[in-house]
């Protein structure tokens, strides 16, 4: 279906799966429920992260300086030799340096224009609850997040579970995710699904009783800032979820922010702050440049409202 401004839209149905989490706290799907009955489902997650290795690498001590060996000397001055010679080639005949995979998704940098996670937060403190009740963020979880409204902003804090629908690339696809959905609720301007792996965005609930999105000026291409610890990304609302758990984002999204993208076991605790602007949309919705001018303009007006 195309709304009124253009936007593509989409109802995504899903088969229902039932998360349990494991006394390790890992989110582990049950399987298919029984019966005709169809809904949105719920993806697992986990909320640890791992550090990554890192090698000791050899060191000296303040009188100590690197030798080399004499039988090394002739090969050091061959190669010395062999780049004064490409030096000398025309720049239309020098090797051409590696460059990255087309593939490869690119992801923005992880503090975004010059407005700091801390004045963003401070901004967001207090809670003017606009949802009617609360929401889970996983399943079987005690219902505990509100939707909030302050500073002419939407906003709630939550967890981070990773969205890896859309487009299937080489981190997102039915090997990586179980529950993989080649599907998002918006779509492209050119009407292709939106590739989790390239574009931050963030995932709403559904509409309910609790909150309706849309009533709230957030739908489709709605600019949002995202907050992990003194990280800040500038997203769009890409993908509606289940309609009652809250807290889950783009594959690019988490990488932006320093989080474990691995769909199948990465994600954050609740330690996430979303941040809404209603009527602040990214044209076109694919445009994360887009998104990151507009955010970075509606933070420095909502940091100046405080």
């Amino acid at each position: 279906m195309r709304t009124a401004a253009g936007q593509v839209t989409r109802s995504v149905v899903r088969p229902t799966r039932h998360a349990r989490r494991s006394p390790s706290g890992r989110r582990t799907v049950d399987g298919a429920a029984p019966g005709p009955q169809i809904e949105v489902m719920c993806r697992p997650g986990t909320r640890t992260r791992r550090a990554a290795d890192h090698l000791p690498g050899p060191s000296l001590s303040p009188t100590e300086s690197p030798t080399v060996h004499p039988r090394l000397l002739p090969l050091a001055a061959t190669g010395a030799a062999v780049l004064l010679a490409v030096a000398s080639l025309p720049a239309s005949a020098r090797p051409r340096p590696h460059t990255a995979d087309p593939g490869e998704p690119v992801v923005p940098v992880a503090r975004e224009g010059g407005v700091r996670a801390a004045d963003l937060l401070a901004a967001v403190r207090g809670c003017r609850q606009i949802s009617h009740g609360r929401y889970r963020t996983d399943d079987g979880a005690r219902a505990t997040v509100p939707v909030c409204s302050d500073n002419g902003v939407v906003h709630f804090k939550a967890d981070l579970d990773v969205d890896c629908d859309g487009r299937p690339g080489k981190h997102c696809n039915r090997r990586t995710d179980p529950l993989f959905v080649s599907t998002t609720a918006y779509q492209r301007s050119d009407g292709r699904e939106l590739s989790a792996e390239e574009l931050p965005y963030v995932v709403v609930p559904g509409a309910s009783s609790i909150w309706s999105p849309a009533r709230s000026k957030v739908t489709g291409g709605t600019v949002a800032a995202v907050v992990h610890r003194d990280r800040v990304v500038y997203a769009v609302v890409g993908d509606t979820g289940p309609n009652d758990l809250i807290g889950e984002a783009s594959y690019a999204t988490a990488r932006a922010l320093g989080i474990n993208a691995d769909p199948a076991g990465g994600g954050a605790g609740d330690e996430v702050t979303y941040i809404l602007f209603p009527g602040v949309r990214a044209h076109p919705i694919e445009s994360h440049q887009a998104a990151a001018t507009a955010g970075e303009r509606a933070a420095k007006a909502l940091v100046a409202r405080r």
